[in-house]
């Protein structure tokens, strides 16, 4: 995070420590930030450019900057000054500030041995208290101001001291404890006082006038705890963060049970560590992001030519042990190379979830990204998948810049610019919707890179139609660059989008200096053609093209009466459909139809065969005298049953057929039809050869004319001969 030139917000909000490594680090995919920062400039930067900081405190109403020059400097959160003057507080670098809950009053030390007590609201509530010593820290009661407390303070050199009004206005001192060294930092919250000396920290119940216990230090030979500033931060009421050197410790203070007090002197608080682990960095400031940790780093080795790197903030999920870094961010403050570990504050405002990073030039506020930042970071780096899902969830909660429409405006430029046209037109069904007035704005995106056809199965149809010209737009670009996928539009789009007559012409003129895809452009000008009702110019050209849409155009329609001069070329197309289509009841005429298909037998059998099968009436009876020849040329299994079943034909005709094909089953039923029995009986037994039908056929017609026949009959196997003679002599005796 490169804040050197930052006049106010950082631009890129926050990054991962990758962004701030060279070499292959940079190509690693940066992670999600959980912080953004803003460098807190106007009035301070110029205080800062003189001056340098030497402490921070923070409140929801302000920031008090203690100066190495001795000022403290009341600012709001943009750092403007809110006092026509800076506090002229000591004559010393201030080392520590502490404000009250209200925000009323400020205490500070400093190592000029005096304690600056200032009412901000209020000038005679501010005086300083000579404590002639090296005063290293000041905690000022949480509830200065309220009466009954006695204005109470609390100091730190090499004791712990508490300081109150009495009787008439009389400060009174009392030592709490003795410091083994000095008191290196106070924090006051409500009747607990944590502090911190060379061996550990200790917590102090003001209400009880009791120690709760000592937290020791593990002794490093290799690190000066005077070099180390103790870092306190209370989470709660009960809960209290400890950042020494390198590690990190989780205190919880909880009640004492009866079990666990042994006498009237122990305390009814205990402190309890619940939670200890090492860093691989020395820690200049902790506090709580909810359940998390957030800490300023200072790394442990020094860069390649001997200076300090950059501080970094990090935010972990502490464990009883260990941690895990959910982000990292190197900052980079001004004159970060010359700074210590000490040089480094970190205060935090819990209820607000905001961090103050204070260097001696640098004073920058961290907060996590809200709704809107986490969106705009998504953006900034080309996640607008992550961004279009994290809108849509948001449904308008949290969000105060952007909106679905917004995201997703972004989101279809970048996939223009990406050249993923599909996924381009998608995208806007699913952020547009059927919004007219949204569609009409971006649609033109499309036709200006030519890729109208990306985005067309997905503009909005019936109520919420566009207007006409954007829907021709679209077929003209089909037209020009994809005939077939114009041929899909016109089919699946109903006519009412679009000007009708405008497209037929368009394709008429593209045809006439262009002949590829001919066929498919025909078909759409059959299309077209049945939108506007010019039914003979489909049928034509459905016939044009021998497609068997003709046959629906024909049905849904109801164009019969259309077709009577081109039935053949119906039938050549589907012979089945085109039967379908000439049987429908009184809508074609029989007699125009076997007019048309006179000159072609085949067709006419199938027409006729299928009309008999139908019609039992006059309608199809009158054409059985044709039936005969043509049940013989096309399908003479059916020419008996039919011979057999209809007395509508000439049988001489009929008979003369059959004799001309041989068709001897046919021929003996039809003379026997006219009572020429004994010829019938010589083609059964000369012919077929068939003794039983010869026998039956006599049976039938009891006639001894034909018995007598069939004696003299010579039949070509003697057998069959002897065989009838025997049956003739039983039958006649």
């Amino acid at each position: 995070m490169d804040l050197s030139n930052s006049q106010s917000e950082v631009g890129d909000s926050t990054h991962s420590k990758h962004d701030f490594e060279s070499g292959s680090d940079m190509e690693e995919e940066e992670d999600e930030p959980k912080l953004k920062y803003v460098r807190m400039t106007n009035d301070l930067r110029n205080i800062l450019t003189k001056d340098s900081a030497s402490c921070i405190a923070v409140h929801p109403k302000l920031v008090c900057v203690g100066s190495r020059w001795g000022m403290i400097h009341i600012l709001d959160h943009q750092g403007n000054n809110v006092r026509s003057t800076e506090l002229r507080a000591h004559t010393v670098a201030v080392n520590q500030i502490s404000i009250d809950l209200n925000g009323d009053f400020i205490a500070s030390c400093s190592d000029d041995g005096k304690v600056f007590i200032c009412g901000l609201y209020s000038a005679e509530e501010s005086n300083t208290v000579v404590i002639g010593r090296l005063v290293k820290s000041v905690a000022i009661d949480p509830y200065y101001c309220k009466p009954g407390y006695g204005k109470r303070f609390i100091t730190g050199d090499e004791r712990l001291v508490l300081h109150e009004k009495t009787f008439l206005s009389r400060l009174k001192s009392t030592v709490l404890s003795e410091a083994e060294g000095s008191v290196q930092t106070i924090k006051w919250n409500g009747h607990f006082i944590a502090w911190a000396s060379d061996i550990g920290v200790r917590v102090y119940d003001i209400t009880a006038k009791h120690s709760l216990g000592l937290i020791k230090w593990n002794r490093n030979i290799d690190v000066s705890p005077e070099h180390f500033r103790c870092n306190l931060c209370w989470k709660t009421e009960t809960t209290l963060l400890v950042g020494w050197v390198d590690t990190v410790r989780v205190c919880k203070i909880r009640k004492r049970s009866q079990l666990e007090i042994n006498s009237r002197d122990d305390p009814e608080f205990v402190v309890q560590q619940v939670s200890m682990f090492k860093t691989d960095f020395y820690i200049c400031g902790i506090g709580p992001l909810d359940s998390n940790l957030v800490i300023l780093g200072y790394s442990k080795e020094l860069d390649t030519d001997g200076k300090a790197q950059r501080p970094q903030l990090y935010v972990i999920d502490a464990k009883d042990e260990d941690y895990v870094e959910l982000s990292t961010d190197s900052l980079t403050l001004r004159g970060f190379q010359e700074y210590k570990c000490n040089d480094y504050h970190l205060e935090c405002l819990i209820e607000e979830n905001r961090f103050f990073i204070v260097s001696p030039k640098d004073v920058v506020a961290a907060s996590p990204y809200d709704a809107d930042d986490r969106l705009q970071w998504l953006m900034d780096h080309c996640k607008y998948e992550a961004a279009l899902e994290a809108v849509t969830q948001f449904e308008g909660r949290d969000l105060k810049r952007h909106t679905l429409v917004e995201v997703g405006r972004a989101y279809l430029d970048h996939l223009l610019v990406k050249n993923k046209f599909d996924d381009a037109g998608k995208l806007c069904l699913k952020i547009y919707g059927n919004n007219k007035l949204l569609w009409k704005d971006d649609v033109f995106k499309f036709a200006r890179v030519q890729q109208l056809r990306a985005v067309s199965k997905y503009l909005p149809r019936g109520d919420n139609a566009l207007d006409p010209h954007v829907y021709e737009m679209v077929l003209y670009e089909y037209l020009k660059m994809d005939p077939p996928g114009l041929l899909q539009m016109v089919k699946e789009w109903p006519s009412t989008l679009y000007n009708v007559p405008a497209v037929v012409n368009a394709v008429l003129e593209h045809l006439l200096v262009n002949d590829c895809d001919r066929i498919i452009l025909l078909e759409t000008l059959a299309i077209l053609y049945t939108h506007e009702k010019k039914y003979d110019k489909a049928l034509a050209m459905y016939l044009k093209l021998k497609h068997k849409g003709v046959f629906q155009l024909i049905h849904k329609h109801n164009l019969y009466s259309s077709i009577n001069t081109m039935i053949v070329e119906l039938m050549d197309l589907d012979t089945e459909q085109a039967l379908i289509i000439l049987l429908e009841k009184d809508r074609v005429n029989a007699d125009v139809v076997v007019s048309c298909l006179e000159n072609n037998h085949r067709y006419l059998y199938l027409f006729l065969d299928a009309l008999d099968k139908r019609e039992t009436k006059e309608v199809s009876r009158k054409y059985h005298g044709r039936m005969v020849k043509l049940y013989a040329d096309f399908s003479r299994d059916k020419l008996l049953p039919f011979l057999r079943r209809s007395d509508q034909y000439p049988i001489q005709e009929a008979l003369d057929i059959c004799k001309q094909r041989s068709f001897y089953p046919e021929m003996i039923y039809l003379l026997d039809r006219i009572g020429n029995t004994k010829e019938a009986l010589e083609l059964i037994t000369k012919e077929l050869q068939n003794i039983e039908q010869a026998i039956e056929f006599c049976k039938e017609h009891d006639d001894m004319e034909l018995w007598e026949d069939l004696m003299m009959t010579n039949f070509v196997d003697p057998a069959i001969g002897r065989l009838y003679r025997k049956m003739y002599l039983e039958m006649t005796t």
